[in-house]
């Protein structure tokens, strides 16, 4: 049984801030187990003004935020954090005024976050975004090839994989994850079936990764289904079975992903079904639910808010003393930061 032993809560910034709106946050822990965290912020989503904030946390405290990333009159979105395994950390980020058509840049920073390089596209000539949607991109065992979990919004929901195999210089896509879509007025088939390959509505996106010990890679999915959907791959993310629903519940908001040294997992999500009629749910409670058996069953293990408001877009970490650094956006005007100690 895993529990916590420890827990500091934060708030990253208080009222005193250049922006309206933080959103979508993502965490790295840096060398010297200190941690950066980065942001979307602007007068509100989709605006133009809005930009990609980064600030560390250092000996207990937060710097204040530094706008990182700027595109004049074009808004920026979704920040993921990733460390290449030269110890350089890689910023992804998203650039258009919609989601159907916008398109994946990075910075780098060779020195924990201090200074920046120039914006670099991912993809020459993508139009919908390639690379790490929202969630980190993992290192496979054999330490070369990294999986970026994707995915593309258009009128159908479709998720991927890129892989890389050069550190992020050339990136190939996967298949798409086979998933069966049904009509969410469909009340026949949702009244009278269960079928846990039926995902209604436009499908998954925004996948978090892992990798087991017998080196299948393992996905979870993002859905208008009210339930967190998965995958598996057998050929290191290059095909996938057919997606299904594992039973927890998803309200149609982010969720993500970690694992701990001794392969216990740990998921960060709203633990909410969708609004009946409607294609999204409450986003409160947000809690930390753990699996010991490769995510077959979960526990919860702590509850991290449970107010009423908007508690979405979580970004999860562990590192090697067992600690577990949360990150997500509070009713969009506050980020939030959790450091958990757990044992067993």
């Amino acid at each position: 049984m895993l529990k916590v032993i420890k827990s500091i809560r934060e708030e990253i910034f208080g009222d005193e801030r250049e922006f309206d709106s933080p959103h979508a946050p993502t965490v790295l822990e840096l060398k010297d187990g200190n941690a950066l965290a980065a942001w979307f912020g602007g007068r509100f989503e989709k605006d133009p003004d809005t930009a990609i904030w980064t600030a560390r946390r250092i000996n207990g405290a937060w710097e204040k935020p530094r706008k990182t990333v700027d595109v004049v009159n074009i808004a920026a979105w979704n920040p993921v954090l990733f460390r290449l395994n030269d110890d350089r950390i890689v910023l992804y980020y998203k650039i258009g005024a919609e989601i159907q058509k916008w398109h994946t840049e990075y910075v780098i920073s060779n020195d924990e976050a201090e200074t920046w390089s120039d914006a670099h596209e991912l993809i020459t000539g993508d139009i919908g975004g390639r690379g790490p949607v929202k969630n980190k991109p993992i290192y496979l065992s054999d330490n070369k090839t990294i999986l970026a979990p994707a995915s593309l919004e258009g009128d159908c929901w479709n998720s991927f994989a890129d892989i890389s195999e050069d550190n992020g210089k050339s990136w190939e896509m996967s298949e798409f994850v086979p998933l069966r879509r049904v009509n969410p007025n469909e009340r026949r088939i949702r009244d009278r079936v269960y079928n846990k390959h039926f995902c209604f509505g436009r499908g998954i996106i925004q996948p978090t990764f892992w990798e087991d010990k017998d080196g299948v890679v393992n996905a979870l999915f993002r859905s208008t289904s009210s339930r967190i959907f998965r995958s598996e791959s057998h050929d290191k993310g290059r095909t996938w079975s057919l997606a299904y629903d594992t039973g927890l519940p998803n309200n149609n908001s982010g969720i993500d992903v970690a694992m701990l040294k001794d392969g216990t997992l740990i998921l960060a999500y709203n633990p909410r079904e969708n609004i009946p009629g409607m294609t999204k749910g409450s986003r409160t409670p947000i809690i930390l639910s753990y699996s010991e058996d490769n995510g077959v069953t979960w526990n919860e293990l702590c509850v991290l808010e449970n107010d009423d408001g908007a508690f979405a877009y979580p970004s999860i970490i562990c590192t090697n003393n067992n600690e577990i650094m949360v990150v997500y956006s509070a009713n969009r005007e506050k980020i939030i930061f959790w450091s958990i100690k757990v044992e067993h």
